[in-house]
C-alpha cells in the first residue's frame, strides 16, 4: 500500500502549468465574488480549480513543499478541530460555486473533472460530521511518525531547506499538544481505538526518543552539506538540529508517550468494531463508499468476499495437489516452516528484493508503452515502526522536488518474511504497481490536483492488486511456491472483504478474524496479526483492493473480447493509467470510450 501523510482525496480539471498563478486564499467570501462579465463556463470552472489548488496548498503546507511550491516552507498543517470546521465550510463555498457552473458549456473532460472535484469536497464535508474525525492516529502511524518521515518527503539541497525543517520541528510541540487535547475529547466521546489493535503502539513513540543524532529526525543532517553552505555553516545547522531535537521534539514525544501509556491505553475500547462507536455503522458505511468509490453496502461487500474466498480456495487446492501435497494445508504448513524459504539477515532479504525488482524493471516495456521518468529505491521500514507493521509499503516521490519513490520492506521477524512472497509483493508495491501508477500520474498533462493530490483508494490499490496478476505474464511465479504466494495474496485481499466487514458491522472478534485468515491464506502469523490490527484501526480501507481489482479485470476482459486482434495490452494499460486515479465509474466510462476509439481505427 502507499504510505503518505494524511491528505484529502481531491481532484481538479484542465491541463496546467506547474504552480502557475497560485493565489492566496484570503477568505471563503473572496471565492464567492461574481465572475467576470464575459467569462465562459469553462473559464468559471478553471478559476474555481485555481482557487481550490491555492486553498489546498495553504491548508497542506508540508505537502506544498514536497510538491515544489516553496511559499509555505516554514508552516505546518493546522490539526485542530476548528481548522477542520473552517475547511469544511470553505469546501461548501467551493461546491456552491461548482454547482453554479453551466455544464452545457463544458467539454467532456471538464464535466468529468467537475464531478470528481465536487465528489471529493462533499466527502470531506461528510467526514467532518462524524466524531471519528477526532481519531488522529492508527495502530502504527501518527503525527509523530509523520514528522520523523519529513526527511523522506522533503527536498534538502540548500541551507534554507534545512532551516525550514528546523522551523517545522520547532512547531511540533504545539501540534503534539493539540493532538493530545483532541484525543482526550475522543476518549470522552467514545471514540478511542480498540485495545486489541494497539499493542506495541507505544514503541512507535519511544523509538523516537534517543540521543539527537541517533533519531530519524537527525537523518537529513547526515547528508552531504548544502550546496550553498560553508563547513562552518553546516556545522552550525547540525548543532542547531541536535538542540532542537533535544529540547523540542524529545520532550514533546515524552509527553505523548506519557499521555498514551497513562491516559489513553487504560481507556482504549474493548469492542473492536466500528459499530460500537457513536454513529459507527453510518461512519463505516461512509468509509466503505469512500474507499471503494461505489454504493456497495457492507453486506454486499461481505458476500463478494465470501464468493472470492471460495473461488481462490479452489485454485489453491488444485495447485497444492499438482505440487504433490495431500492438501492445501499441508503445502502451506511447509511454506510457513521450512527455513530454506526465509532470509537469515535483513541484508539477505533486501538483496533478494533488489534483484527481483531490477528483473521486473527489464520486463516493463512488454506491458506498457508509457513508463515513468522518476525512479524508485528500496529501504527498510524504520525500526521504531517495523515491529507489527505491514510487510511492505510504498512512499511516492516528487519529480518537482527531486525525490524518488521508495519501496519500504519490513526486515523485522525474518522468519515471517518468506522469499516466495517477494515477487507478488514487489509487483504490487513497486512496479508495475504503485510506483508505476503514481509516478505516471505525477507526469501526466493534468492539473496539479489531479497529478499530486488525488487518491481514490479503489483505483490506487485496485491497480496494485491487478498488477499482481501481471507477474504471471512476466513469468515471475515460476515455482509452485511463488504461485502459491500469488494465490495467497489474492486470498488475503478476498479475506479482507469478509474480515473487515465482519469485525466492524457483524460482530466478529479479533480471534475470529485471525482464525479466518489463518485458515484461508498462507500468510505468516506476524503478518496476519499486523493486518488485522490495521483493519481494526483503519476501517474500510482494506475493502478497496479487491473491489478495484475486480473492476479492472472486468474491463480488460471486455476490451479483449471487443477488440479481438486489435487488443494491445500495452495500450490498454496506458489507457487505464492515462487519466490518473479516478472513481471506478469514471474508469469504466474512460475505458469504454477507449475501446470505441480503438475499434474505429483502421
Amino acid at each position: 500500500m502507499p504510505w503518505r501523510p494524511a491528505r484529502a482525496k481531491i481532484a481538479t480539471s484542465q491541463p496546467w502549468k506547474p504552480h502557475a498563478m497560485i493565489r492566496p486564499w484570503f477568505a471563503a467570501a473572496l471565492l464567492a465574488l461574481s465572475t467576470p462579465a464575459h467569462s465562459t463556463p469553462a473559464d468559471d470552472l478553471h478559476r474555481i480549480v485555481e482557487d481550490h489548488w491555492a486553498w489546498y496548498l495553504r491548508n497542506h503546507p508540508i505537502e506544498a513543499t514536497s510538491f515544489g511550491v516553496r511559499t509555505y516552507d516554514n508552516e505546518v498543517d493546522d490539526v485542530s478541530l476548528a481548522a477542520a470546521d473552517r475547511q469544511a465550510a470553505e469546501a461548501k463555498v467551493l461546491i456552491a460555486r461548482l454547482d453554479a457552473v453551466n455544464e452545457t458549456g463544458l467539454d467532456e473532460g471538464d464535466r468529468t473533472n467537475k464531478a470528481i472535484l465536487r465528489r471529493s469536497l462533499a466527502e470531506q464535508i461528510e467526514a467532518n460530521g462524524f466524531g471519528q474525525r477526532m481519531i488522529l492516529f492508527s495502530a502504527r502511524f501518527g503525527l509523530h511518525t509523520m514528522f520523523a518521515s519529513l526527511g523522506d518527503i522533503l527536498p534538502f539541497r540548500t541551507r534554507a531547506d534545512y532551516q525550514s525543517l528546523l522551523t517545522r520541528y520547532d512547531k511540533y510541540p504545539a501540534l503534539n499538544d493539540e493532538v493530545i487535547a483532541i484525543s482526550r475529547k475522543a476518549i470522552a466521546g467514545g471514540y478511542s481505538l480498540p485495545c486489541a489493535a494497539m499493542t506495541g503502539f507505544d514503541t512507535t513513540i519511544s523509538g523516537l526518543i534517543a540521543p539527537p543524532d541517533k533519531t530519524r529526525y537527525y537523518e537529513p543532517f547526515t547528508h552531504a552539506k548544502p550546496i550553498d553552505a560553508s563547513d562552518t555553516e553546516w556545522a552550525e545547522l547540525q548543532a542547531r538540529a541536535k538542540t532542537v531535537i533535544a529540547t523540542r521534539l524529545t520532550p514533546a514525544n515524552e509527553k505523548l508517550l506519557a499521555f498514551y501509556t497513562r491516559d489513553y491505553a487504560p481507556k482504549c475500547a474493548t469492542a473492536i468494531g466500528m459499530a460500537a462507536q457513536p454513529q459507527g455503522r453510518a461512519y463505516y458505511a461512509f468509509k466503505a463508499r469512500q474507499h471503494t468509490t461505489t454504493d456497495l453496502t457492507p453486506d454486499q461487500i461481505h458476500a463478494i468476499g465470501l464468493r472470492e474466498v471460495a473461488r481462490i480456495g479452489a485454485e489453491m487446492d488444485a495447485l497444492a495437489k499438482k505440487a504433490g501435497y495431500a492438501s492445501r494445508a499441508a503445502f502451506i504448513a511447509r511454506l510457513r516452516t521450512d527455513p530454506k524459504y526465509y532470509a537469515k539477515s535483513p541484508e539477505e532479504l533486501m538483496q533478494v528484493v533488489a534483484r527481483l525488482a531490477k528483473t521486473i524493471d527489464g520486463k516493463m516495456p512488454s506491458l506498457f508503452g508509457l513508463l515513468p521518468r522518476l525512479p524508485y529505491g528500496i529501504k527498510e521500514i524504520p525500526a521504531e515502526t517495523a515491529e507489527g507493521n505491514t510487510t511492505a509499503y510504498y512512499m511516492d516521490g516528487s519529480p518537482e522536488s527531486g525525490i524518488a519513490g521508495t519501496y519500504f520492506v519490513n526486515t523485522s521477524h525474518l522468519d515471517q518474511r518468506p522469499f516466495w512472497e517477494v515477487p507478488v509483493l514487489t509487483v504490487h508495491e513497486a512496479v508495475p504497481g504503485h510506483h508505476q501508477q503514481i509516478s505516471i500520474q505525477q507526469e501526466l498533462p493534468l492539473p496539479m490536483f489531479r497529478r499530486y493530490a488525488t487518491f481514490f483508494t479503489a483505483f490506487v490499490e485496485g491497480w496494485g492488486l491487478y498488477s499482481e496478476s501481471l507477474g504471471e505474464e512476466m513469468g515471475l511465479y515460476d515455482t509452485p511456491e511463488k504461485e502459491m504466494g500469488r494465490l495467497s495474496y489474492q486470498m488475503w485481499r478476498a479475506c479482507r472483504l469478509v474480515v473487515d466487514t465482519g469485525m466492524h458491522v457483524k460482530g466478529w472478534s479479533k480471534a475470529q478474524a485471525i482464525a479466518f485468515m489463518t485458515e484461508n491464506t498462507a500468510l505468516s502469523a506476524a503478518n496476519i496479526e499486523a493486518e488485522v490490527n490495521r483493519y481494526i484501526t483503519d476501517p474500510g480501507q482494506a475493502l478497496a483492493y479487491k473491489i478495484g481489482e475486480l473492476k479492472m479485470l472486468e474491463l480488460r476482459a471486455r476490451a479483449t473480447k471487443a477488440l479481438g486482434p486489435k487488443f494491445d495490452v500495452r495500450h490498454f494499460h496506458d489507457a487505464v493509467l492515462g487519466q490518473g486515479a479516478v472513481p471506478l465509474d469514471v474508469l469504466e466510462k474512460n475505458i469504454d470510450a477507449w475501446i470505441k476509439a480503438e475499434a474505429a481505427k483502421g
